[in-house]
């Protein structure tokens, strides 16, 4: 590692040192070597590739599906004094052409592209012209069809790796299991297998699940019994705000997020909740992303998870400071039961999504041929009361029309206006004295927001107005009508999420999907919800062995502050002696099942209240079944996994 690059870390980001396997990372990227980096949720990927782009000429080509983070890592970057655009669905064509422009002539560092945009063929031919340093991919595990968010235009980054040849490609992902991982490199054209990876380890972080009828009195117990921040994460936006309400009513400082509400709210919300102002917040998966609060000691699901991958990941933003913290996890035979019907409405057939996909072009007024490249405010409530498709299935057909490439569905809003001064200084103070009722709004532009003669900033319009004395409207009316004469680009802030259509509205007929956008994607969600109820339904094994295990990594000791090791730890035998006793039963009780007065004498060289314990705890944890006749035999669903 050159010292150049401890010297901007330092610089931008104001540590003195790298965390573990960046420094290698970023070694291997400076060697040009195409790598795989997996890194754990907190793991600090993003400077894994700013930094090494920051020490070349050019700049690096950043392809993630997550808009939201997309904004947050430009504006981050941009606070630094670090020249960064993000190109997504939705942008308007005035903002694509600046950002563009600005990459072209070396203005920029990163450019954050969205996995659609690599689709565009004008984009292609643009990126030919850019001096690329980099190809970063986050969310690498999209470009697999065996992960959990396969997104088939990843598939297209191997194709604009022959405008950049001698280019690395740096895949970051926090969840990849070793097929997902041989996967991805394989799709990315990897010159040579390279894989560095971080453990999946976290020793100060206790993995807790509970079967529980009484959720609700579970929640309220966990977070009593453990103080300091806290996540709760929930199934459905109606559900955050009803736990919140029950929070707040037994005194524990709380509020709800969920991408429905507006970006004000979400904003506010978060930052109460960063600051420790309030104590809990109540989420659906859309929050956390982003999120670098280091001190949350609690993250609690209190409905399922999607998957072992997403658990995980969600769950390690607790005691990202290293401290003790806990993920709590409650289920029932009833989720368990709602999951499995989930899958089924996750996958509509053929017939269903082309009506929805048809009955989408009805509801926006396209004709068919249509429609291409142009976005619609979308209320997908609005839409299933008056169509009468389900809500879980609208979605679902949604997203897997995206997938396919027929539309984009952007579920968050604009955070803010934006503008761009379209005039230069001479031409502009010319307008302004021949048109001297704009006078008052353009000089409190002028006076308020810099660099906006050469790129888009966000603007507020209400304190345009106040700081100018003219009324809101007014102030609106002025603006919209400056953009329409050019002299500004003003984009109004957008309160709706959008359906954008990617190709004409077509006959619902053409609409089809390849096999690996649909069956292939169905199967592997199958074997990840089979993968997730094993481990909530594995009770006699320690947790953080189950999770190791899942993702390629062999954990031989157990971490002892688990639920499950947390019982093991009550039979007061050590580790080795437990395993050991657990062995002995294994072997002898594979052939048949035996009376306790036969198994105890067999089993060697160790007490008999040792063995007892032991077999009590198999017992209680399901491991061990006590048949009719009081023979005990081994539990043929759930085994010893003792090998």
């Amino acid at each position: 590692m050159s010292a150049e690059a401890g010297k901007i870390l330092t610089k931008y980001w104001g540590y003195t040192r790298f965390r573990p396997q960046q420094e290698e990372i970023i070694d291997s990227i400076l060697m040009g070597k195409d790598t795989f980096a997996l890194l754990p949720t907190g793991g600090g990927k993003s400077l894994t590739f700013q930094i090494p782009s920051l020490m070349k000429p050019g700049c690096c080509l950043v392809i993630t599906p997550l808009i939201a983070l997309m904004k947050d890592q430009v504006e981050r970057l941009k606070k630094l004094g670090i020249p960064a655009k993000a190109l997504y669905t939705g942008l308007y064509p005035d903002e694509i052409e600046s950002a563009f422009s600005n990459a072209i002539h070396g203005q920029l560092k990163f450019l954050y592209v969205s996995p659609e945009r690599l689709l565009n063929i004008g984009f292609q031919n643009t990126l030919a012209k850019i001096n690329v340093n980099l190809i970063a991919v986050d969310e690498a595990h999209c470009i697999s069809q065996w992960g959990y968010n396969f997104r088939p235009p990843y598939l297209k980054i191997a194709d604009i790796r022959m405008f950049f040849p001698d280019i690395p490609v740096l895949a970051l992902t926090a969840t990849a299991t070793p097929q997902v991982v041989d996967d991805i490199m394989d799709k990315l054209h990897f010159k040579k297998t390279n894989v560095i990876k971080a453990s999946f380890e976290r020793k100060n972080l206790a993995y807790r699940i509970y079967e529980e009828s009484d959720k609700s009195g579970r929640l309220l117990h966990l977070l009593s019994s453990e103080k300091g921040s806290a996540i709760v994460y929930v199934r459905n936006r109606k559900k955050t705000r009803e736990i919140a309400e029950i929070l707040l009513k037994n005194k524990i400082s709380a509020t709800f997020y969920h991408a429905g509400l507006d970006n004000k709210s979400r904003s506010q919300r978060r930052q109460a909740w960063s600051m420790g102002k309030i104590r809990v917040i109540v989420a659906t998966n859309a929050f956390g992303m982003g999120i670098d609060k280091a001190d949350v000691r609690q993250v609690i699901h209190y409905n399922l998870p999607d998957c072992l991958e997403s658990y995980f990941q969600e769950a390690g933003r607790a005691g990202r400071d290293g401290k003790e913290a806990v993920a709590s996890l409650l289920f029932n035979k009833q989720d368990i039961g709602h999951a499995k019907k989930q899958l089924t409405e996750s996958f509509p057939d053929l017939k269903t999504i082309r009506n929805i996909y048809n009955a989408l072009g009805n509801y926006f007024n396209i004709p068919e041929g249509s429609g291409k490249d142009m976005g619609y405010n979308f209320k997908i409530m609005d839409f299933v009361n008056r169509y009468g498709f389900g809500l879980l299935t609208t979605y679902s057909a949604i997203k897997l029309m995206e997938k396919e490439g027929f539309i984009a569905f952007d579920e968050s809003s604009g955070r803010t206006s934006k503008m761009m001064i379209r005039l230069n200084n001479e031409d502009m103070y010319r307008f302004i004295v021949e048109n001297p009722k704009f006078e008052r709004i353009l000089k409190e532009i002028l006076r308020s927001y810099g660099g906006i003669f050469s790129d888009y900033v966000p603007v507020d319009e209400k304190q345009i107005a106040r700081r100018a004395e003219i009324e809101p409207d007014r102030v609106l009316s002025a603006l919209k009508y400056l953009n329409q004469i050019k002299i500004i680009s003003y984009i109004p802030l957008r309160t709706q999420p959008q359906i954008f259509y990617n190709t004409v509205r077509l006959p619902k007929e053409h609409i089809g999907f390849s096999h690996e956008n649909y069956q292939d994607i169905k199967k592997a969600s199958a074997r990840r919800l089979d993968a997730l109820i094993q481990f909530l339904t594995n009770s006699h094994e320690c947790r953080s062995i189950q999770l190791l295990r899942y993702f390629g990594e062999i954990q031989p000791k157990r971490c002892g502050i688990c639920d499950v090791c947390l019982t093991i730890n009550k039979t007061h035998l050590d580790e080795r002696e437990f395993d050991t006793i657990k062995k002995q039963i294994k072997e002898i009780l594979i052939n048949k099942p035996m009376h306790l007065y036969e198994l105890i004498p067999q089993i060697k060289d160790f007490e008999e209240e040792k063995v007892i314990a032991v077999i009590q705890w198999l017992t209680d944890n399901q491991s061990l079944i006590r048949e009719k006749d009081e023979r005990l035999r081994c539990n043929d669903q759930l085994g010893l996994d003792l090998e």
